[in-house]
């Protein structure tokens, strides 16, 4: 039987896949996206990098 330790290692791996990357870089770029919508793009540099920061701790790029 698999220990809570055991689950909490997969959960780590599955959060730092290709997938996991693939999902948030989706979710980040349509918030950007939408960010810029609504400010009319005049906050697109400091929403740009919110969005590199933000994918720093996300997935695995």
């Amino acid at each position: 039987m698999a220990g809570l330790g055991d689950f909490a290692d997969s959960a780590k791996d599955a959060l730092k896949s290709e997938q996991a990357e693939d999902i948030s870089d989706k979710v980040l770029d349509g918030a950007e996206d939408l960010a810029n919508k609504v400010t009319g793009g005049k906050f697109a540099d400091q929403v740009d990098g919110f969005r590199d920061e933000a994918d720093k701790h996300i997935g695995n790029e």
